[in-house]
C-alpha cells in the first residue's frame, strides 16, 4: 500500500543533478519527526538496495556508491525528505522509492519516481 508521496525524478545527462523529494501526507501521517527515512532504489532486472538513511535525529548513512555525491536531508515543518543527487552517473538509473519506519511501526513505502541518466 502506496502511502509516501516521492516525486522530482526525471531524465538527466551524466554529471547532472537532480533533487528528489518524498511527503508523508497529512491525512496518513500525524506525526513526521519521530520517523527515520530512507530512500531506496531498484534497477531494472537488479534487487532493491538501500541507497542513503536518516534517523529521526538527522544521522545520516550512504551506500558507498553514492557517498560524496548524494545527500540526505530533511524537514520536519514539511513532513518532507530530500535526496540531493549530484554528479548523477549512468549506474543510478533507477525507480528511487521512499521509506518511512519507526523500530515498532512500517516500512512505508512510496510509489516511487524513475531517474534515468544519460550519456
Amino acid at each position: 500500500q502506496v502511502q509516501l508521496v516521492e516525486s522530482g525524478g526525471g531524465l538527466v545527462q551524466a554529471g547532472g543533478s537532480l533533487r528528489l523529494s518524498c511527503r508523508a501526507p497529512r491525512a496518513i501521517f500525524s506525526v513526521f519527526a519521530p520517523l527515520n527515512m530512507a530512500w531506496y532504489r531498484q534497477a531494472p532486472e537488479k534487487q532493491r538496495e538501500l541507497v542513503a538513511t536518516i534517523t529521526s535525529g538527522s544521522t545520516t548513512t550512504y551506500a558507498d556508491a553514492v557517498k560524496g555525491r548524494f545527500t540526505i536531508s530533511r524537514d520536519n515543518s514539511r513532513k518532507t525528505v530530500y535526496l540531493q543527487m549530484n554528479n548523477l552517473k549512468l549506474e543510478d538509473t533507477a525507480v528511487y522509492y521512499c521509506s518511512a519506519y519507526t523500530a515498532s511501526e512500517g516500512p512505508y513505502w512510496g510509489q516511487g519516481t524513475q531517474v534515468t541518466v544519460s550519456s
